[in-house]
């Protein structure tokens, strides 16, 4: 089989728009990182049990492709699906840095889910695939649609295309894995200030590279002032953006390389 792309995204702002439940509903505008992304293929195996090949900091129950397989089967009831893995592992060429705020997570198993319905014919359209996805993790909507840009609502579940031009960005990740879940929390105790419908729609017409030149990074991503208060090992870096949680920054590639 032809190998799968299952790109990295950034954020170019997330906005908290208020709470549903224990979770936070958001605004934010998620656009594709054209350049980094991991690589994803189908294998012959000898063991029955379900394999995944790549080098991943969490055990196989954990992984999101392993949970977006059993949500899969759930909602499919598909022998076909259980026999094929049975026979075949899951490779996975890992470039894209976990923990780090790109949605390398998510993005696999997004991706995962568009090879299972391609490959084993299950004809399960998109908005299918994404009620799957929204259940291993909140960004896999957004991957499960294949957009370059969207505006991303609720609880990650509403994906909306937006109409813009590319961006090419330069990434820097340290060296630190944060957690998501604790960032959110200190953001709900500390820092908590959600926007109200009329600026998060100001904010989703607006184009990104208008956002970049003009936003500063902090109001542009409500997790990065909480994120540095969690971690003191994390730095600002001047003229960079944080994408999600973090622990990522980027930038314009344009701007500073020519």
């Amino acid at each position: 089989m032809i190998p799968y792309r299952a790109y990295a995204k950034v954020n170019i702002f997330l906005k908290i728009t208020g709470k549903r439940d224990e979770y936070h509903t958001i605004s934010s505008r998620f656009m594709r990182v054209s350049h980094l992304y991991d690589t994803l293929w189908f294998e012959p195996k000898s063991t029955p049990e379900f394999e995944i090949h790549g080098n991943f900091d969490c055990d196989v129950a954990s992984n999101t492709i392993y949970k977006a397989y059993k949500y899969l089967q759930s909602a499919t009831h598909s022998s076909k699906l259980s026999a094929f893995f049975e026979n075949h592992a899951v490779c996975v060429e890992k470039n894209i840095p976990s923990f780090a705020g790109l949605g390398g997570g998510s993005s696999d198993a997004a991706t995962f889910l568009h090879m299972c319905n391609d490959e084993l014919d299950l004809g399960l359209n998109i908005q299918e695939l994404s009620k799957i996805g929204e259940n291993v993790g909140a960004d896999v909507p957004f991957f499960i649609y294949g957009y370059e840009s969207a505006n991303v609502r609720g609880i990650g579940e509403i994906v909306e295309k937006f109409d813009e031009q590319p961006l090419l960005f330069e990434i820097s990740t340290p060296k630190l894995q944060i957690s998501t879940p604790a960032v959110y929390n200190y953001y709900r105790k500390h820092l908590y200030a959600p926007i109200s419908p009329q600026e998060a729609a100001q904010l989703e017409q607006t184009p990104s590279i208008e956002m970049l030149m003009t936003m500063n990074p902090k109001a542009a991503n409500d997790l990065y002032p909480a994120a540095l208060e969690c971690y003191d090992e994390l730095s600002e870096k001047e003229g960079w953006f944080f994408s999600g949680s973090g622990s990522s920054f980027y930038r314009l590639k344009e701007l500073n390389n020519g």
